[in-house]
């Protein structure tokens, strides 16, 4: 099984950019669907983005559409969420997950490997 791990997180600007990579550690992640999610305090863990095993299928948060772009780099065995444009609503620690199935990514219940989260925080 993968270990997934985050980085990029930091302090930026509203209106700044971001990019998030989250590596596997333990395992072929090419075999694994990702996805990313975020929670702001006193809030849910909220789905933002993911994508298939081969990159081909991609699916946005309403929230986060035309601002955050999910990609897979297979040889590096990393997936990166480009974030652009964030705002002070955008901030919260930021989750990378994966799955070896190919159903229920917009749910949280759909993925079994965690990662420790990284914290985005947004001045204004």
């Amino acid at each position: 099984q993968v270990q997934p791990v985050e980085s990029g997180g930091g302090l930026v600007q509203a209106g700044g950019s971001l990019r998030l990579s989250c590596v596997a550690s333990g395992g072929i992640f090419s075999t694994y669907a990702v996805g990313w999610f975020r929670q702001a305090p006193g809030k849910e863990r909220e789905f933002l983005a993911a994508i298939t095993t081969s990159g081909g299928i991609t699916s946005y948060a309403d929230s986060v559409k035309g601002r955050f772009t999910i990609s897979r780099d297979n040889a590096k065995n990393t997936v990166y969420l480009q974030m652009d444009s964030l705002n002070s609503e955008d901030t919260a620690v930021y989750f990378c997950a994966s799955t070896m199935g190919g159903y229920g990514l917009r749910s949280r219940n759909g993925y079994a490997y965690w990662g420790q989260g990284t914290q985005v925080t947004v001045s204004s």
